[in-house]
């Protein structure tokens, strides 16, 4: 894993917002998902089957999907689902941007691991990173005070997904291989969308370019490439310090709304950004022993 690793999943991951900004008109959540995980699975077992790659036992496969229904089926369909009933994405980041302080707590008190003070520090420095790069779009208290508590509780579920499921893959999904645990994953995911598209939505889907592009990013970028890197990290990490990289994606998001949809970047998005980076210096980077 070489060092831009953590800089590229932040990028890849920071264009979920965007596709789904790009492909809810067009397609219901559920719907969206359910063609995106068939598409990923697809892909994923041809390399799968290049690679010759080994699965894993009944057990492991078993840990492996209940990740894949947190980290997939939850998160994405919170975040998705809150976006289509009106919240902004830059609502919807702000509350997953709060993934790491939850995933701090969760490593602590389930996977027993240390947790400076520094680092304590670094992850409500973070939070309030978030908040200040976010603030200009939240339109102050009256909008959130405004949202509907239906919609309010998918983000909270997405999460609570991407905390539980970040802590469950450190402790259960290790020792299974990258593609084929990633898979299993989207399978368990699959069979959620699959699902929720039968029971609550009516499968009508506006299939154009736009939708074309936007689907084949979110499933080329985000379902292939920042999954793979998300995994990979988790492995070789500990869960708090790969969690601290979530504060970078609301900036980075932000960044690539002003230039794709020319929102303005003010002077407290900018040192919320400034903020954010420094949050996940302080979470990151091992303290020197002598």
């Amino acid at each position: 894993m070489t060092r831009f690793t953590p800089v590229i999943f932040v990028w890849l991951w920071s264009t979920g917002f965007i596709g789904a900004k790009y492909g809810l008109p067009f397609a219901e959540p559920f719907n969206l998902f359910l063609y995106r995980m068939l598409m990923t699975l697809l892909v994923l077992g041809f390399i799968a089957h290049w690679l010759k790659s080994s699965w894993p036992s009944p057990r492991a496969a078993m840990h492996t999907a209940i990740t894949g229904l947190l980290v997939h089926g939850l998160y994405l369909g919170g975040v998705f689902y809150a976006i289509d009933q009106g919240m902004s994405a830059g609502v919807v980041a702000l509350i997953v941007g709060l993934q790491p302080l939850l995933t701090a707590l969760f490593a602590v008190l389930l996977l027993r691991e240390g947790v400076t003070a520094r680092q304590w520090f670094g992850l409500l420095t973070g939070v309030i990173g978030v908040a200040l790069v976010l603030s200009e779009k939240m339109g102050g208290t009256d909008q959130i005070n405004s949202i509907p508590l239906s919609t309010l509780i998918w983000a909270l579920i997405a999460l609570a997904g991407i905390s539980a499921g970040t802590v469950y893959q450190k402790r259960y999904g290790q020792g299974v291989q990258l593609i084929p645990a990633t898979i299993i994953q989207y399978c368990s995911a699959t069979l959620l969308f699959a699902t929720g598209a039968l029971l609550f939505e009516t499968g009508e889907v506006e299939w154009n370019i736009q939708l074309l592009l936007a689907t084949g990013w979110l499933v080329l970028g985000l379902s292939v490439g920042a999954i793979l890197l998300l995994m990979q990290l988790i492995q070789r990490g500990a869960a708090s310090q790969v969690a601290s990289l979530f504060y970078l994606v609301p900036p980075v998001t932000a960044l690539e709304a002003y230039i794709l949809f020319d929102e303005r970047l003010g002077i407290v998005a900018v040192c919320g950004g400034i903020l954010t980076v420094v949050a996940v210096a302080l979470v990151m980077v091992k303290k020197r022993t002598t």
